[in-house]
C-alpha cells in the first residue's frame, strides 16, 4: 500500500477504536489475528445496515421469505455442495520472512513483503473442523459453515411446503460464516468469521438471464440508497478463469477500497448458480428438490440467481465513502459523512452550559423514545460538535440561556453546519421531517 492508502487507514481504524465502532478482539492479551469486536456505535451502524438490507430485499416485496439456518451444519451438506472437495486454496510460505499468501494473489516467485524465496504450493483447507458428541474420532467430525446458503438449498422443499411460494421467488438469510483464510489484513475487509446477506432467488432456467440482469441492477439501487457515491462503486463480470464450479455467469459488485490491488475490491457478488445445488443434494441426499411447474405441469430443478454481500466490507465502504477531514475557520475537523438512515447517533443534545443541564436533560428525554439520542455536557460547545462530527451524528440540538426564556433549541446539521432555531413543542415533528426528507437549503 502506498503512504497515503497506510494513513487512510490508520486513520480510520483509529476513529473506529475511539468513538467505539470497531476493537481488536482480545485487545488486552495482544489481541487475535483477524477477530473484531463491533463497540456501541459500530453493533448500531451495523445493525441498521442488517435492517437495511432485510427491508429492501425481504419486507418490501411479496416474493421473498427469510429463514435463520443453524451455524454447524450436517456434514454430509459440504460434502453434495462440493466444499469437502474443492474448498481449498493454493499457499505458499516465505522462507525468509515466514509470511503466507495465496499463491493466487502472488505475482513472480518471490515474497511480495521482503522479497524472499517461496517455498512450493500446496493445498490449504478452508473450512473449520470441529466434533459434535462425546467421542472424538472421524464420525463426530462437523464443520462450521462457510457460506450461508447452503443452508437454503436443503430447506428448499420445507419453505416451499410452509410458505407456498410460487416461480420465482427467493430465500433471504443473514448470518456468520467462517473461512479459515490464509491471510487476513486490511482491517474488517478480509476476517476468518463474518456475516452475510444472502438472497436466494428460484426461476424457471429460461427466465434466469433476465433475473441475472435484474439483481445486478436492484443490489446497485441499495448501494446507492446507503449514500455511497457512484463514482465508488461499479460492477464487473467474471472472465470464465474466475467463475466458481458452480456458476455459469457472476458479476461482482466492487468498491474503490484504498488498499485493493488495482484500486477495486470485491463488496458483493451475484451469480447465475444454475440448478448445480438442488442437484447435488437431490443426489446425495435422494430427496426430491424439485417444484411442480403448475403451468407447463411438469416438475422442475429451479435455476438460482444468488445475490451475496459482506456486512463487514459494507459497513467499511460506508465508513471510508463517509470519512472526510476539512478545515472550518482555520480548525481542522474530521467528519464521518453518515447517510442519517445508517447514523448510529440520530441526535445529540447539548447544553451549552452544565448550569443548563437540568433542563436539557428534559430535552433529551423527549427525544429518547424516538430516535437513538445522546447528552453530552463534558468540555466546550465546540469539542462536543467535533465529538459528534465523528461520530457521523446529522444533527446536534443546543440548549441555551435564551432557551430558558423562549422554550426553543438549536438545531445544527452536520454537513452544511447550517443551523435552525425551533420551539421545544415542534422538536419531534421537525426530527422526524429531517429523518424522512434530510436538510435543505431552505430550512
Amino acid at each position: 500500500m502506498t503512504a497515503d492508502v497506510t494513513d487512510l487507514m490508520k486513520k480510520l481504524v483509529s476513529l473506529c477504536k475511539r468513538r467505539g465502532y470497531v476493537f481488536q478482539s482480545g485487545e488486552i492479551y495482544g489481541g487475535l489475528q483477524s477477530s473484531w469486536d463491533y463497540g456501541p456505535l459500530g453493533v448500531e451502524l451495523k445493525k441498521n445496515i442488517e435492517t437495511s438490507w432485510w427491508n429492501f430485499m425481504v419486507s418490501a416485496r411479496p416474493d421473498i421469505v427469510g429463514m435463520d439456518s443453524a451455524i454447524i451444519t450436517h456434514p454430509d451438506v459440504w460434502k453434495a455442495s462440493g466444499h469437502l472437495k474443492n474448498f481449498h486454496d493454493p499457499m505458499v510460505d516465505c522462507m525468509k520472512c515466514k509470511g503466507r499468501f495465496r499463491l493466487d494473489h502472488i505475482e513472480g516467485d518471490r515474497c511480495p513483503d521482503c522479497g524472499g524465496p517461496l517455498t512450493e504450493p500446496r493445498d490449504f483447507g478452508l473450512m473449520f473442523k470441529t466434533q459434535m458428541g462425546a467421542l472424538e474420532d472421524d464420525s463426530a467430525t462437523v464443520y462450521l459453515r462457510p457460506e450461508t446458503c447452503q443452508s437454503i438449498f436443503v430447506n428448499f422443499r420445507n419453505i416451499v411446503t410452509a410458505t407456498r411460494q410460487k416461480l420465482p421467488f427467493g430465500i433471504a438469510q443473514i448470518g456468520k460464516a467462517f473461512r479459515n483464510e490464509i491471510t487476513t489484513r486490511n482491517f474488517i475487509f478480509r476476517s476468518r468469521e463474518f456475516e452475510q446477506m444472502e438472497m436466494e432467488f428460484f426461476c424457471l432456467p429460461e427466465e434466469a438471464e433476465k433475473w441475472f440482469e435484474y439483481w445486478i441492477d436492484e443490489r446497485m439501487k441499495w448501494y446507492y440508497g446507503l449514500g455511497i457515491k457512484s463514482g465508488n462503486i461499479r460492477t464487473r463480470s467474471h472472465d470464465d478463469s474466475e467463475l466458481a464450479h458452480y456458476a455459469n455467469s457472476c458479476f461482482d459488485i466492487e468498491y474503490t477500497f484504498p488498499f485493493a490491488a488495482g484500486g477495486w475490491g470485491e463488496l458483493e457478488g451475484i451469480a447465475n448458480r444454475t440448478d448445480y445445488d438442488l442437484k447435488a443434494h437431490i443426489e446425495e441426499s435422494g430427496q426430491d428438490l424439485t417444484y411442480l411447474d403448475q403451468i407447463n405441469k411438469k416438475k422442475v430443478v429451479p435455476y438460482v440467481i444468488e445475490t451475496s454481500g459482506g456486512i463487514g466490507r459494507t459497513l467499511l465502504a460506508v465508513l471510508l465513502d463517509a470519512y472526510r477531514e476539512e478545515e472550518v475557520e482555520g480548525r481542522e475537523r474530521i467528519v464521518l459523512g453518515l447517510h442519517r438512515t445508517l447514523a448510529p447517533i440520530k441526535a445529540a443534545v447539548l447544553p451549552l452550559s452544565k448550569k443548563l443541564s437540568g433542563n436539557a436533560i428534559e430535552v433529551f428525554d423527549l427525544i429518547r423514545p424516538h430516535f437513538p439520542v445522546q447528552f453530552d455536557e463534558t468540555g466546550s460547545i465546540g469539542k462536543r460538535y467535533r465529538r459528534m462530527d465523528e461520530a457521523g451524528t446529522p444533527f446536534c440540538i443546543t440548549y441555551d440561556f435564551d432557551s430558558l426564556d423562549d422554550n426553543s433549541v438549536t438545531i445544527r446539521e452536520r454537513d452544511s453546519l447550517d443551523q435552525i432555531r425551533i420551539p421545544v413543542e415542534t422538536l419531534i415533528e421537525k426530527l422526524k421531517d429531517l429523518m424522512d426528507n434530510g436538510w435543505s437549503a431552505e430550512q
